[in-house]
């Protein structure tokens, strides 16, 4: 019978981190070991982005992706966008532009926008619904979403200016 368990090593938010997963383990439970919860596991199935995490700079749904297939891999969640202790400037402007109600699905939003501007820094907003129509806010706060998502592509560009 073949061993259910692995170790694994990936940098996890810009440090070197070891674990040992069970093989079925998802990439929220192998977080949950580390004590980081913005990704949350909700639909199960990677439709609602509630679980997005960014793997080699690529969004991805958390709850699909084994745990065991980040070793080696570059792993970013919500807790790892601030520096220094200074907010990113895409969460800063969804606290701005109030781009939450209950925040549960904020921190999918809020990757899933890094990756928008990484790739799209100045998106129309038809850009922007598309981008992000894989995550789901069960509250409706997708005018402030999109607001949020214009300030952040502001901020960004005033930042490169700067």
């Amino acid at each position: 019978m073949s061993n259910a368990r692995r170790k694994i090593s990936f940098q996890l938010n810009g440090a070197t981190v070891s674990a040992t997963v069970e093989n079925h383990h998802n990439v929220v439970e192998l977080l949950e070991q580390f004590g980081l919860r913005g990704a949350r596991e909700s639909c199960g199935q990677g439709l609602c982005g509630c679980c997005t995490i960014l793997i080699d700079d690529v969004a991805v749904s958390g709850c699909l992706q084994l745990a065991a297939m980040v070793d080696g891999k570059n792993v970013c969640t919500i807790e790892g966008m601030q520096k220094n202790g200074e907010l990113d400037p895409i969460q800063q402007a969804f606290i701005e532009s109030g781009a939450f109600q209950c925040g549960f699905c904020t921190p999918g939003f809020v990757l899933m926008t890094q990756q928008l501007l990484d790739r799209y820094p100045d998106p129309d907003d038809d850009q922007i619904r598309s981008y992000l129509s894989g995550n789901l806010c069960r509250c409706g706060a997708y005018p402030e979403i999109l607001k949020a998502v214009r300030l952040a592509a502001e901020k960004r560009k005033s930042a490169a200016t700067a």
